[in-house]
């Protein structure tokens, strides 16, 4: 039997209370739009002016490098030949194709006259474009032509301007890249201020203008800026092309500029292999990085005409093995840890067999051996051997080629720089390894720590640099911007100060956000207070140019020579003979030729012990008409026993050095006086080759004679 309820009544109140009505949800609406408003108006305006603040402190850090440039030499007052002199060793022979480029009557002869060049080594047509990475200097000279500057600007201020110029995109990508890791655009500005206090450690482009690495680390610092912002994660299609495009641009860029570039690609190939490896960077932006690295040098190895020290670059043999081992492991990132570690291990062995094998290969079918003077001195320099190759101990005598000083991290520092570095890194490297053991046993532990794509790459670039500036501290440049960036990064980071808060579980928004915007703040603070007095005072200190011997010796030159007279003498002095007088040189700085080489060792044959029948012979082979001898190279005291000049000729020679010490058993005495000694002496089987027809308190210069 169906029995009757009756209904309960419905409460339309209650219903419509569970729901806001429609003004309520209007007003909730202008709400949200106002905070969405706002919080995106700020993030313009903070872009407006992280953006401003990077390009004027890249302009402020160009104004101060020219600046002090000119306040050292007082460059604007003094005479051409002393503006090029300052130029000095390689610089000088650089600036001296830009140089040739101008005087030449029309772009194309000039052209022809680097392709079909005699005048840099002596009895040899080199093609100067093949030899040398010196693109950026003919591209000026040609600038320099096209504008309608010539009236108002100087060739060699449009020269030295260019480079100062590039200084403020140098910094300006410093500032760039800490911004992209950080977020906030603080940690560029203190990135930008701990460029410029550490000067010294940071660049030399103020007293080496023309040298490689000023043309070349700029583009450098926009292609890691440019990786750093490809490795973000979700990016746009269209974004992402425009950011490869960056990369492949800027990659081009630092190649072509420096002969050194695949050596730095290189380190950087391997810092993309250990992290994909690891699992830490996507592989599929990692192969075209690669491809990119190897499109680039292919590229430049094309408009070198082919250089085959290119060809053979351990660079491209690596990348190419590492993409060939892939196709051969597909399954990398799969199985259990030790599964994974065995595969790795072998994935590792196969890339290294495959990299040896393939540049044996290449060299031996090019017969390249153009580097293999660097790799004797790694050899040497890592203790795998001890070793009297001329041009090998020459670069180990060099200090710039040796250990970095222990000062240098005396002076990083005194800054806070190096202290703020070595926070941040071991913080970030106790990351790294967590991260990567539970990339590899694929573990869901410890989920709260993460290492961005970005942060992993910069991490092992500076790592892997670091490793490098200290085993040779020329390449310290390399490693002393980026720690800048990296210490800034770590110091305005909200991961790394959230993660270390956490630690000592004392973690809120506020607490983080205060000690990533008030650190760096105390320590801008503490830097102007006290550094920026020191800078002011450095910008009021006013010095002049002077080497009156080097510039009575040019001036000789271009006054009692013939226009092809051939010169020999040590390799530095000839480029500044080149620039400043225009004349034949028998060698030259430029160290990347087996034969140039070879051909340096016999001219420095007149600091060696040999009769003067041996050097006149064989100063004639190259065609040598005077040579110019150095005090300061015959009696150098710069080198301890064993690396001056004098040592490392007679070691090869195999004669016993001078002075009290030891020497190697099988060394002999030599049957001859020094010959840079001997000739002053002017005695009779000496003045029958040699005649001085110059001589000042440094130089001495002699012509050969002319036998019949």
């Amino acid at each position: 039997m169906t029995a009757l309820r009756q209904r309960k009544e419905i409460k339309v109140s209650n219903v419509y209370e569970d729901y806001p009505s429609q003004e309520e949800e209007e007003e909730l609406e202008r709400q949200l739009l106002a905070v969405y408003s706002g919080r995106g108006l700020w993030k313009i305006l903070s872009y407006m002016i992280g953006g401003t603040i990077g390009l004027c402190i890249g302009f402020l850090t160009s104004i101060y490098l020219a600046t002090l440039h000119e306040n050292d030499l007082w460059f604007s007052n003094i005479k051409e030949v002393e503006r090029e002199i300052s130029f000095r060793t390689e610089c000088g022979l650089y600036y001296s194709y830009y140089k040739q480029m101008l005087q030449a009557p029309t772009i194309m002869k000039g052209f022809h006259g680097l392709i079909n060049d005699n005048k840099t080594e002596s009895m040899r047509t080199i093609n100067i474009l093949e030899r040398m990475n010196i693109y950026q200097e003919v591209f000026l000279s040609i600038l320099y032509r096209v504008l309608p500057i010539k009236t108002y600007l100087e060739p060699v201020y449009f020269y030295i301007y260019t480079l100062f110029g590039l200084q403020a995109m140098y910094v300006t990508a410093l500032y760039v890249t800490s911004w992209l890791l950080s977020g906030t655009w603080l940690s560029g500005l203190l990135a930008a201020f701990w460029y410029v206090i550490n000067r010294i450690d940071t660049t030399r482009v103020e007293f080496t203008i023309p040298l490689r690495e000023n043309w070349a680390l700029p583009f450098f610092a926009v292609q890691i800026a440019a990786i750093t912002y490809l490795l973000r994660p979700h990016l746009q299609p269209l974004c992402e092309r425009l950011t490869l495009l960056a990369v492949f641009i800027s990659t081009f860029l630092f190649s072509l500029t420096w002969q050194f570039n695949q050596f730095m690609m290189l380190m950087q190939a391997l810092v993309l292999f250990i992290l994909d490896c690891l699992n830490m960077l996507p592989t599929v932006k990692v192969t075209w990085l690669y491809v990119i690295q190897v499109a680039s040098l292919l590229l430049v190895c094309a408009l070198q005409f082919f250089n085959s020290m290119i060809l053979g670059s351990l660079l491209i043999s690596f990348n190419l093995s590492v993409l060939i081992a892939r196709k051969f492991q597909k399954n990398l990132k799969t199985g259990g840890f030790l599964n994974r570690l065995g595969k790795l291990l072998f994935h590792l062995a196969l890339v290294l067999c495959l990299t040896v094998c393939l540049n044996t290969f290449i060299k031996h079918f090019l017969n390249l051996k153009s580097d293999e003077h660097i790799f004797k001195f790694l050899k040497a320099k890592f203790g795998f051997g001890a070793t009297r190759d001329f041009d090998a101990n020459l670069y180990l005598c060099e200090e710039a080629f040796g250990l970095l000083p222990f000062n240098t991290l005396e002076r990083l520092s005194h800054t806070l720089l190096f202290y703020a570095y070595m926070f941040v890194l071991s913080v970030m490297v106790m990351v790294a390894v967590i991260v990567a053991l539970r990339n590899l046993s694929d573990s869901t532990k410890v989920q709260f720590i993460v290492l961005k794509p970005g942060t992993a790459y910069n991490l092992m670039h500076s790592i892997l640099f670091g490793c490098l500036a200290f085993s040779t501290m020329r390449m310290k440049y390399l490693w002393t911007s980026h720690m800048c960036v990296f210490a800034s990064f770590g110091l305005c980071s909200s991961d790394i100060w959230e993660l270390l808060l956490k630690l000592v579980h004392l973690y809120t928004p506020k607490r983080m956000k205060m000690m990533r915007y008030s650190v760096p703040v105390l320590i801008l603070i503490y830097l102007c207070y006290k550094f920026w007095p020191g800078m002011m005072a450095e910008l009021s200190e006013l010095r002049e140019f002077y080497d009156p011997d080097t510039v009575e010796l040019m001036n000789w030159i271009k006054s009692n020579t013939p226009r092809k007279a051939v010169f020999a003498g040590s390799m530095q002095l000839l480029a500044g003979v080149k620039l400043c007088t225009g004349r034949t040189l028998t060698n030259h700085p430029h160290y990347e030729d087996k034969g140039l080489r070879e051909r340096t060792k016999e001219v420095y044959q007149i600091y060696a012990k040999r009769s003067p029948e041996e050097v006149y012979s064989l100063l004639r082979s190259f065609g040598t008409d005077y040579v110019i001898l150095e005090d300061s190279i015959c009696y150098e005291r710069r080198h301890n026993r064993g690396c001056r000049l004098r040592d490392l000729l007679d070691i090869a020679n195999g004669h016993v050095m001078d002075g009290p010490g030891e020497n190697d058993p099988d060394l002999k005495p030599a049957e001859h006086p020094r010959f840079c000694e001997e000739i002053k002496r002017n005695l009779p089987s000496y003045s029958a080759h040699f005649t001085r027809v110059f001589q000042n308190k440094t130089f001495h210069v002699y012509k050969l004679s002319r036998h019949k």
